[in-house]
């Protein structure tokens, strides 16, 4: 007659703590990106408070057909920083508004500065390009989908978000 090895439980038990460990971890991440996805419920979110120093000027927007048939609008600008520090991140939030002055939907995403415009409009993320204090960016937003009931008007951009050094 063999005799039987003693079963280690250990290797088991480690295997499942790893996996409720990585499921947390993804709860965790999931329920913060739905909570950042639309800051400020059915209106637009508050300014920052470096959101004062950051300016945005020059506003222009257009669209274009993409390969695939569909339409992208740009907002293109620039921001300046009049404040003391050096900007490494900045979030917006795009209002669309209705003939009747309302909310018709709203956008919120980071903001990206225009590297180069020859031969493509190439952009960047702030922190790949930090905006010191005194500086101006030029920056621009796409959107490949815009609110149906939008009136066509210039949209209002808030800062709603930003990374100061």
């Amino acid at each position: 007659m063999q005799q039987r090895e003693p079963r280690s439980w250990k290797p088991a038990l480690i295997a499942v703590a790893v996996v409720l460990l990585i499921a947390a971890g993804l709860l965790l991440l999931g329920h913060r990106n739905t909570a950042e996805t639309n800051p400020g419920g059915a209106a637009l979110a508050p300014p920052a408070a470096y959101a004062s120093s950051l300016p945005i000027t020059g506003i222009q927007m257009s669209d274009s057909s993409n390969l695939s048939g569909g339409k992208e609008m740009y907002i293109d600008g620039t921001i300046t920083n009049h404040g003391a520090g050096t900007v490494r991140a900045v979030t917006v939030q795009i209002g669309f508004k209705d003939v009747a002055g309302q909310l018709a939907g709203k956008e919120t995403l980071p903001l990206n500065l225009v590297r180069f415009r020859e031969p493509y409009v190439d952009t960047v993320p702030v922190s790949a390009a930090p905006i010191k204090s005194g500086e101006a960016r030029a920056f621009r937003l796409i959107f490949d989908t815009t609110p149906g009931s939008w009136d066509g008007a210039y949209p209002e951009i808030r800062v709603i978000a930003v990374s100061v050094q």
